[in-house]
C-alpha cells in the first residue's frame, strides 16, 4: 500500500514513522494541502491522509480517482472537508479517527475559559516585565456558574464532567441525550434557554448544515450580557463578523477560539515574517478579551498516538478487505 500523507508537519512525521514498522505500509510525506491544484502529486498512491484543512471537494476527489486513489484517511475526526457523494461516484472509500482523546480538546477548552477569566496570559506577561500590579486582572469565580455545552459527544461530555468538576451547573443541548451526564446533575435544555442562561458557553458539536453560524447575531441576542464564549470545534460554527458586533457591545465579554472559519490559509503556518491580510482575524485580535490559539486543542502525545494508530489501523483493514470500522457513510 502506497499512502501519500498530506498537510504533512515535523510532528505528523515523527508519530508515522514512530509506527509505520508495524504495519505493511509505505509513506511518502507531502507539507502542501491536498486541493485541486495539488491532487495531480496523488499518482501511483492507494491511498491518501488528510487532515481539517485539506480541501476534498467534487474536483479532488475526481483527480485523485483518476490517479488510482481508492481510500481517503483523514487523522481528524470532521469530515466536512470531504465531498462524500464525489467518493460514492468515484468508488474511493473514506475512513477518520472518531475519538482520539477527548480530554485532550476538552482540556483545552477550560485553559481558554481560566486563562480569559483569570488573565493568566496577561499577568505572566507584566511579572516578566517587573510589573506587579493586580489593576485589571480582576476575574470571576468558576464556582456555582452556569456553563452552557452545545454538543454533548465524547469531547462535549468530558467538558461537562470537567465543568461538575468546578462546581458549576451545567446545561448542556444535543439531539441526543446523554443518560450518564443527566445521571451526574448535566440538564438538557432548549438551546434557546441554554443562551439565556449560561454565564459560559463552550461549542463541541460538529459542523454540518444545520450548525453552521449556530453563533450568529440572533443566538448572541439570546445570551446575558457578558457572556464568556469558547469554541474548540469547527471555526464555521461561529459567525465573526457578529461574534466582532457582540464584543465591541460587550454582550460577549470573552471570546476563546481554537478554530477559525477562514484558518485554512493561516494556522498550522509561521507567518510571523508575513503580513496578515486577514481583517477579521486581525480585528479579532486586537480586542483585549479575546485569546486565539491556532487549532492546538487536540496537541498531546496522547492523542496524537492515538491519531496515527487509529489511522494506520485503518489503512490496514482497508489493505486486507475487512470491514471498515471507521468508515464515513
Amino acid at each position: 500500500m502506497n499512502l501519500a500523507v498530506f498537510s504533512t508537519k515535523p510532528y505528523d512525521k515523527e508519530y508515522f514513522e514512530k509506527f509505520k514498522n508495524e504495519y505493511d505500509i509505505k509513506i511518502s510525506y507531502y507539507e502542501a494541502n491536498l486541493k485541486p491544484n495539488t491532487a495531480k502529486l496523488t499518482k501511483d498512491f492507494d491511498a491518501v491522509c488528510v487532515f481539517v484543512n485539506d480541501v476534498l471537494n467534487k474536483k479532488t476527489v475526481e483527480t485523485i480517482a483518476k490517479k488510482g486513489v481508492r481510500l481517503i484517511a483523514l487523522r481528524c475526526a470532521g469530515f466536512n472537508n470531504v465531498d462524500l457523494n464525489a467518493c460514492k461516484e468515484n468508488n474511493i472509500k473514506v475512513v477518520r479517527v472518531p475519538a482520539y482523546s477527548p480530554e485532550a480538546v476538552a482540556e483545552h477548552a477550560m485553559a481558554l475559559i481560566l486563562t480569559l477569566n483569570r488573565k493568566t496570559h496577561k499577568a505572566y506577561n507584566r511579572v516578566r516585565e517587573g510589573n506587579f500590579s493586580l489593576t485589571n486582572l480582576i476575574g470571576f469565580n468558576l464556582y456555582k456558574k452556569v456553563v452552557g455545552v452545545v454538543g454533548t459527544g465524547k469531547i462535549g461530555a468530558a467538558f461537562c464532567r470537567i465543568a461538575k468538576g468546578f462546581g458549576c451547573e451545567v446545561l448542556a443541548y444535543d439531539i441526543n441525550k446523554n443518560e450518564e451526564l443527566e445521571k451526574n446533575g448535566v440538564k438538557y435544555v432548549s438551546l434557546e434557554e441554554l443562551f439565556n442562561k449560561s454565564d459560559v458557553i463552550s461549542l463541541h458539536c460538529p459542523l454540518n448544515e444545520k450548525t453552521k453560524h449556530i453563533i450568529d447575531k440572533s443566538s448572541i441576542e439570546k445570551m446575558k450580557k457578558g457572556v464568556l464564549l469558547v469554541n474548540t470545534s469547527r471555526g464555521a460554527l461561529v459567525n465573526t463578523k457578529d461574534v466582532i458586533t457582540g464584543l465591541k457591545s460587550k454582550k460577549i465579554a470573552f471570546l476563546g477560539i481554537d478554530v477559525y472559519e477562514q484558518e485554512e490559509n493561516l494556522f498550522f503556518k509561521d507567518l510571523s515574517e508575513s503580513i496578515i491580510k486577514d481583517d477579521l482575524l486581525l480585528r479579532l485580535n486586537s480586542f483585549p478579551n479575546v485569546l486565539i490559539t491556532s487549532h492546538q486543542a487536540f496537541f498531546t502525545k496522547e492523542a496524537m498516538t492515538e491519531i496515527t494508530t487509529t489511522t494506520l489501523n485503518n489503512i490496514q483493514e482497508f489493505m486486507n478487505d475487512e470491514k471498515l470500522t471507521n468508515e464515513v457513510s
